[in-house]
């Protein structure tokens, strides 16, 4: 059975750590929202705890430090970043598909290709044309707004050379306020159901987590049983973070937030209990928001 809360005080005294997805759940994509960072605020403060931010934006931790600044998101809110982005990257440079890259992003996501320190012999990586390339990389469609099947003649010829995707963020949508703009996941999706080889290293799938460990253990020990993951994506945030054996906090009030009824502040326990029956997963608790 799920707990419904209405403020993360309620619960989080009983743990050591957060795993903190971002998008949907501290800032939407233009500004911080402020309750939940005076949540994350307060739980440091009064608990000790450490707050990992667990994203799946396709950018390396510098450029998600500096972004969530801009929104207002301050830094004593948190401890430390892990994104897909940079898992995404040690994969890559470690010739995860080739040298040679066809990339599928906006050009101000060129920073995912710039040296990562942590590897030893990387692989030098080249940006050409998709009929020279090795691989995909992906970070997101060149255009957010445009339906993903318009990649489809790019696919079917990546296929036919068995190119493999490597995918910097398997979400499939995010709102950027009152926005919904497709991402990297619903291209390596689509990928994926052409005959495609996808490589994922975001929420829900390993690689991530073992990167929020790691960052975790640069501030505290902190035993599994003592770690939070909370997040509004129900197939990412809750889906890896029970995959992990982790506890999870559903936030009702982001990308599911029209399923659970009119009123978002109060979403309606029995539509929220039929709705996790369909998606097959259920969350240990719930809240409207992160507050």
């Amino acid at each position: 059975m799920t707990e419904i809360i209405q403020n993360l005080a309620q619960i989080s005294h009983r743990y050591e750590a957060l795993f903190v997805d971002l998008w949907g759940c501290v800032h939407n994509g233009i500004k911080a929202y402020p309750e939940a960072v005076a949540a994350l605020v307060d739980y440091r403060a009064t608990t000790g705890g450490k707050v990992i931010l667990v994203t799946n934006s396709p950018r390396p931790r510098a450029e998600v430090a500096d972004q969530i600044a801009a929104f207002g998101v301050p830094d004593h809110a948190w401890d430390d970043i892990a994104t897909s982005g940079d898992s995404a990257r040690a994969a890559m440079f470690q010739g995860a598909v080739g040298s040679k890259v066809y990339h599928i992003g906006t050009p101000d996501e060129t920073g995912f290709f710039e040296p990562l320190k942590i590897i030893d012999n990387p692989s030098e990586i080249t940006l050409v044309p998709l009929d020279q390339a090795e691989g995909i990389v992906c970070t997101g469609p060149f255009d957010p707004f445009a339906d993903p099947a318009t990649y489809r003649p790019q696919f079917l010829l990546a296929k036919e050379r068995g190119l493999k995707m490597l995918c910097a963020n398997p979400d499939i949508v995010v709102d950027r306020g009152d926005s919904r703009e497709w991402c990297a996941g619903a291209l390596a999706e689509l990928y994926t159901e052409m005959g495609g080889e996808s490589l994922y290293f975001g929420k829900p799938h390993p690689p991530i987590y073992d990167l929020a460990r790691k960052r975790l253990r640069k501030h505290a020990s902190v035993d599994d049983s003592a770690i939070l993951c909370i997040g509004d994506g129900i197939h990412t945030d809750i889906s890896g973070g029970i995959g992990e054996g982790l506890d999870t906090l559903f936030i009702t009030g982001g990308l599911a937030a029209a399923d659970f009824g009119p009123d978002v502040q109060n979403p309606d326990p029995t539509l929220m209990a039929r709705w996790f029956d369909t998606q097959q997963i259920a969350p240990m608790a719930a809240i409207p928001f992160l507050r």
